[in-house]
């Protein structure tokens, strides 16, 4: 059993920050990739930031430079700081990793948060 929850969310003006949190939980072997995925009231929908087990990461061109993805390995969090936000960015963000654990056999499966909501206003 793996859970995912991510926190952060919630409501700020346009060129606010924001920094989103996602723990994962349970028995856990290894996380190998961990990202966020976000989905707009236009139903918009992908891939926001991506990072592997070694730190290297991946934007969406949409965000680069604005965004920046991290993780804690001791404690199986991925982080999103989020600066300079725009309306656009308005959304539900997700959490997901490639997650292994011994009931798996160490094959590593996708588990996804139920997501945060964040929303930017003018």
């Amino acid at each position: 059993q793996v859970q995912l929850a991510e926190s952060g969310g919630g409501l700020v003006q346009a060129g606010g920050s924001l920094e989103l949190s996602c723990a994962a939980s349970g028995s856990i072997f290894r996380i190998d990739d961990m990202s966020w995925y976000r989905r707009t009231p236009r139903n918009e929908r992908g891939m926001v930031a991506s990072i592997t087990s070694g730190g290297r990461t991946t934007y969406a061109d949409s965000v680069e430079g604005r965004f920046t993805i991290s993780r804690d390995n001791a404690k199986n969090t991925v982080y999103l700081q989020m600066n300079s936000l725009k309306a656009e960015d308005t959304g539900v963000y997700y959490c997901y990793g490639n997650v292994a654990t011994p009931s798996t056999s160490w094959a590593p499966r996708i588990y996804w948060g139920r997501g945060t909501q964040v929303t930017v206003s003018s």
